[in-house]
């Protein structure tokens, strides 16, 4: 199969920045949903040792890719202790 791309890559080589910005689309379209299933506080792993993740979260910590304009150093806890 990559003889044959290889092939059609050198009859056409206006095919390679296509193949390159699919290539880096996918990859990191996967590196952001590992992202999401290793750092967000909605996942749990272990539901046995630890059944709500969400809960153990200070106010200060950032779990978002990107906030605009928000500064999480400067929150108080607004919510209860279970």
């Amino acid at each position: 199969m990559l003889v044959t791309i290889r092939k059609q890559l050198r009859n056409h080589p206006a095919l390679i920045p296509l193949f390159f910005f699919i290539g880096g689309g996918t990859a990191m379209s996967m590196l952001y949903l590992a992202r999401l299933g290793l750092r967000n506080p909605d996942v749990s792993w272990d539901r046995k040792n630890n059944p709500e993740p969400w809960n153990k979260l200070g106010p200060t910590d950032q779990y978002k890719f990107f906030a605009v304009s928000m500064d999480y150093s400067k929150l108080k806890k607004d919510r209860p202790d279970f």
